[in-house]
């Protein structure tokens, strides 16, 4: 892998622009993948080597066409960063079925399918970087999280087992726990009365991403928590 290129799956204003953002400032060529590329080409357009894919993530035939486009047109990815997320609120009774597929595809088998893409090149590389955002749903379920935390447990299941399989054969696959509200526009709106110690900033947890795939082989991490100081846990 000559040339190193960075995946970043689930690109919005948020964490997902600022991976991209952090990744390309390092030098990487970045494919940004979202279901419509009319931000992510915005963002690919600030960066030196990036490009937008449409890609659905929650669609095997979509992840596979997307990822022979990218390795025709940038290369073989070293780091797949894995943002895609779908949050869907209810309890048990709100929630219906198709809530709680839809949660699971984009988490948990988009994952899956969006690994499977990069794993082969990796080990034959003997590197290479999979993170995996999850959320404080995976590990503590609300009554309103029915579909969102069954999604995010599974995700969290899934890079645990892969981290067990790959990391002997050199791949680190890590996991950021993202305890908190993300500094966006809307959530801004939406809580007009909090302190900027209250959100999470996208840079921040990027800066995460970016440090966990430079750490040495004898003391990966697997899971990092990322939460605002403020926060009373």
């Amino acid at each position: 892998m000559a040339k190193r290129v960075c995946v970043v799956a689930g690109v919005g204003p948020g964490n997902g622009a600022a991976f991209a953002r952090r990744f390309g400032a390092e030098g990487f060529a970045v494919a940004l993948l979202a279901r419509s590329t009319a931000f992510s080409e915005e963002v690919a357009s600030e960066l030196p080597d990036a490009r937008a894919y449409a890609c659905d993530v929650a669609d095997a035939t979509s992840v596979a066409r997307t990822f022979d486009a990218i390795r025709r047109e940038l290369g073989e990815p070293e780091v797949l960063v894995y943002n895609a997320g779908s949050g869907v609120w209810g309890t048990i009774e709100d929630a219906t079925a198709a809530d709680f597929e839809s949660s699971w595809r984009v988490n948990a088998l988009g994952g899956f399918l969006a690994a499977k893409q990069v794993i082969p090149t990796m080990k034959r590389a003997g590197r290479g970087s999979i993170v995996f955002v999850g959320a404080t749903a995976s590990r503590k379920a609300g009554a309103r999280s029915a579909a969102f935390s069954s999604a995010k447990g599974a995700q969290r299941s899934l890079a645990e087992s892969m981290a067990r399989a790959l990391w002997p054969a050199g791949i680190h696959v890590a996991l950021i726990v993202v305890d908190g509200v993300v500094d966006l526009q809307r959530t801004r709106e939406r809580m007009p009365d909090k302190p900027d110690s209250f959100f999470i900033k996208p840079d921040d947890v990027a800066e995460i991403a970016f440090r966990v795939t430079q750490q040495k082989q004898s003391a990966w991490s697997f899971e990092v928590e990322a939460r605002p100081f403020g926060e009373s846990w």
